[in-house]
């Protein structure tokens, strides 16, 4: 009965972190008078610097003193790890701009299910003298066999998906197409896509890179739950550091600096959903781990994180009619691209339960 319960508890932990997830675009769709680059940093500071900060505060005890004596290079890794994770984020809102909620999420996490179960077996194969964990391993081990069928499948899905984004370019007026995605744009769409499935994924590295933060925090006394939360912090100052430097950039030269002040603008309003937005995209790592730590199985929770996510974007992509005045014919392919992605999930999780 207690694993059951236990069971029940990290399914329901991991479908909130998917609904969080899949759900913290809706507040920015709502600003009003703001550029986007305008209300992504505005949210960034709130999910990348100020939640992380409330976060270790309140479950590391002291969180400060184990970055004080952390290891210079656990710090270093971490924190580029997050660099590179923030390129993946700040391309992946730009994929919610261009091709919507549905569309969008459907292909970056159909890559980033994909590229993070191929490249770290190829870095290993590439860069270390590891004998387990390798790409050539897995093309010895029936686990390995099943993780690379998922890849293979995901990577049709997400061709699926493609289809149904050109169907929708070909069939849809400008005016129904604009009024739900009102930047729709299927090759810009696409490339931006490619960029955030690659470096996404580079989120997991730099939590394995802060390990030692993690183990530093139990050892202070924090619950294993949210041992992770002070490395969060660090890989979050990354992400935060490319997408103020982008941002702040496009500020300056679209000359909306403007817009943080502008009365012209719902002010309280905006900020407000921001801080909304902005919150709920930092609480799907948050009960993640939480998830984690009930089921035991990192493969498992992963399939669950990303099924949830992929089920509740496309949900809402249906409320905000971001498929309005499509065929049937063109649903159909959508639906059976979201489909063949979920079942390659499942495959890769699978094979990394058998590893």
């Amino acid at each position: 009965m207690y694993i059951v319960e236990t069971t029940i508890l990290g399914v329901a932990l991991h479908l909130i972190g998917g609904f969080a997830s899949g759900s913290f675009y809706i507040p920015y769709k709502k600003v009003r008078g703001w550029a986007w680059e305008s209300y992504w940093i505005a949210g960034g500071l709130v999910s990348w610097l100020i939640v992380p900060f409330v976060a270790a505060e309140l479950t590391v005890p002291g969180y400060l003193q184990i970055l004080r004596d952390a290891d210079f290079g656990t710090l270093l890794w971490s924190y580029l790890f997050g660099v590179l994770w923030g390129i993946g984020g700040l391309t992946f809102g730009l994929t919610m701009r261009y091709l919507g909620l549905s569309l969008g999420m459907s292909i970056v996490l159909g890559l980033t299910s994909a590229l993070g179960a191929l490249i770290p077996p190829l870095y290993r194969d590439l860069f270390t003298d590891a004998a387990d964990g390798t790409l050539s391993a897995m093309l010895t081990s029936t686990g390995g066999y099943w993780v690379l069928f998922g890849v293979f499948v995901s990577l049709i899905g997400i061709g699926l998906c493609g289809r149904a984004g050109v169907m929708k370019e070909r069939e849809v007026p400008d005016e129904t197409k604009f009024a739900s995605v009102s930047e729709f744009s299927l090759s810009k769409g696409a490339l931006v896509a490619l960029i955030s499935g690659v470096l996404s994924a580079c989120f997991s590295y730099g939590i394995s890179a802060g390990q030692p933060l993690a183990e530093a925090a139990v050892a202070h006394g924090a619950n294993p739950l949210f041992q992770n939360n002070v490395t969060f912090m660090v890989i979050m100052w990354g992400g935060l550091t490319t997408n103020a430097l982008w941002c702040l950039w496009l500020n300056r030269r679209n000359g909306t600096y403007r817009d943080y002040t502008d009365r012209g603008t719902p002010l309280l309003r905006n900020y407000l959903l921001v801080a909304c937005a902005g919150t709920l995209w930092y609480l799907q790592f948050f009960f993640y781990g939480m998830g984690e730590s009930r089921l035991h199985n990192d493969a498992s929770s992963w399939v669950l994180h990303m099924s949830f996510i992929i089920i509740v974007s496309n949900c809402w992509g249906l409320y905000f009619r971001e498929w309005q005045g499509t065929s049937q014919a063109n649903r159909r392919v959508l639906l059976a691209g979201i489909s063949v992605i979920l079942l390659a999930i499942v495959n890769v999780g699978y094979g990394n339960y058998l590893n």
